[in-house]
């Protein structure tokens, strides 16, 4: 099935300077010294459209005051056409701030029409805009219902009647006609497709006439796609200056919106970012602050890279206020496909476990969350090192570190970081009660080149039924104390 969503942008000259979620303030966008468009805040301080420079300064002298700027609203919905780019392959920029997406093989994907489109406003409130959402089977009649309001119509039959009911204004080819429409009382689609075809052309061009048919699907459509970037690396301004790391992650949302974008359309994962945080610029210049995140495992997903982002922000202190967000990837891969397993690891996947991982390292710091790292020695106390969690330890290297009679070897959960000495009461080491051997001994016998240990490992038990593994130190026939002492050393869960 052919389906499009057409997604019109109204405001978009004022949110691309102001972001929707800063709208309270007294912002206005003006044109050739006339009001273009304004916020929510200007509207209520009684700034209206066509007014000029002058009463704009009178009513609210400290208004923020924008030229429109082409350059910026091209970038804008390029950004927007950018962050689309996960739902399907296939968007294209179209007239008057709107962008078509074709997205009928992308419905079963993400579970039908309703859940898409929830996403794509969902993304949208995210990029910090806001826009009128339709659907319809063909591009040109998803571009008409969203220049007019939106409207979801998934069959052809529904969407010529909504058709029927739209505004002849709606066509550009007929707004020079406007007021010859309005004399022979033709003010919707269905009176203007009620005219003779030859007459029609002759008074208002054949543009006219393709464009409905285009609408109706009885003319085909060529599309110029957007395509993605060779290399990722997408800048905001930001609407003031920022001094505190915790506001700038709305903006850094916005830029990662645009990077899952990308990354889907290239079939690609990131294993780490680069967020730079641009400082003053000229005299009082200074270099960006750099925040860095390392993936353990390559994501395509927005939630978990803006969860490490807002940890990292939330723990910045920033030397000098921010006026604008650059994001870049620095390390890349290939998009794995999802696990085959039919049913779901218990605990969560490792997917899930390496997320949270990468969680508490952006939490906590680097040098706060590390991983055991075997060592070859028979000692306990020293069998194990501790390194960073981004460390990469191999199996293989884990396996050459193991004695090869692992398997067979009972060990604590819990070993103490140094080993407690018992009392001995009738020949038997006593903690808390007497301790029954289970099982041992195992000998241990290492560190001729250092720290020499010479021990016979039991697993004691004591009254009540708890396990303990303990030591007794070997004596020669040198010690001038013959008897021997024994140690606890770790516990059994």
């Amino acid at each position: 099935m052919r389906l499009w969503i057409g997604l019109y942008l109204p405001q978009l000259p004022l949110e691309v300077f102001e972001p929707s979620w800063s709208s309270n303030s007294v912002t206005v966008i003006l044109e050739r010294e006339k009001v273009l468009t304004m916020s929510r805040g200007a509207r209520m301080g009684g700034i209206k459209p066509a007014m000029r420079r002058g009463g704009v300064l009178m009513l609210a002298p400290d208004a923020r005051i924008h030229e429109r700027t082409a350059a910026r609203e091209e970038a804008a919905l390029q950004a927007v056409a950018m962050a689309m780019l996960q739902y399907t392959p296939q968007v294209t920029l179209a007239d008057e701030s709107t962008l078509l997406l074709d997205i009928g093989a992308s419905l079963r994907l993400f579970g039908g029409i309703r859940s898409l489109c929830r996403r794509v406003r969902a993304d949208l409130r995210g990029l910090g805009f806001t826009g009128k959402l339709s659907c319809a089977p063909t591009a040109r009649a998803a571009w008409m219902l969203a220049r007019v309001g939106g409207g979801r119509m998934l069959k052809q039959q529904s969407s010529e009647r909504a058709l029927y009911r739209l505004p002849v204004t709606v066509l550009p080819a007929a707004r020079p006609f406007a007021s010859w429409f309005e004399g022979i009382g033709c003010d919707t689609i269905g009176d203007l497709r009620r005219l003779p075809r030859p007459g029609l052309q002759r008074r208002c061009g054949r543009a006219l006439l393709d464009l409905l048919d285009r609408a109706f699907g009885s003319l085909p459509e060529v599309f110029e796609w957007i395509e993605a970037p060779t290399n990722f690396k997408a800048k905001m301004e930001l609407f003031d200056r920022i001094e505190n790391a915790d506001l700038l992650l709305s903006g850094a949302q916005r830029l990662v919106l645009q990077l899952i974008g990308w990354l889907c359309a290239m079939q690609l994962a990131v294993r780490g970012i680069m967020l730079k945080l641009e400082h003053e610029r000229g005299r009082v210049a200074r270099a960006p602050t750099e925040v860095e995140i390392l993936l353990a495992e390559p994501v395509w997903h927005s939630d978990h890279i803006v969860r490490l982002l807002k940890e990292r922000l939330g723990k910045l202190v920033l030397e000098a206020p921010v006026i604008g967000l650059v994001l870049q990837t620095t390390q890349l891969q290939l998009m794995e496909p999802p696990t085959e397993s039919l049913f779901p690891e218990p605990g969560g996947t490792e997917e899930d476990q390496i997320r949270m991982i990468e969680l508490l390292v952006a939490r906590l710091g680097e040098d706060k969350v590390r991983q055991v790292k075997p060592v070859a020695d028979y000692r306990p106390e020293v069998a194990n090192t501790w390194v960073p969690i981004q460390e990469k330890v191999r199996e293989a290297v884990i396996a050459d570190q193991l004695p090869p009679n692992l398997s067979s070897i009972l060990r604590p959960s819990w070993l103490l970081v140094k080993p407690i000495p018992l009392l001995v009461r009738n020949h038997r080491p006593f903690y808390g009660s007497p301790l029954r051997m289970v099982s041992g001994p195992e000998r241990v016998e290492a560190g001729w080149w250092g720290g020499t240990a010479a021990r016979d490992y039991w697993i004691a038990e004591g009254q009540e039924h708890a396990l303990y593994w303990i030591y007794r130190e070997r004596v020669s026939s040198a010690d001038e104390d013959p008897e021997p002492r024994w140690f606890l050393h770790g516990l059994f869960g």
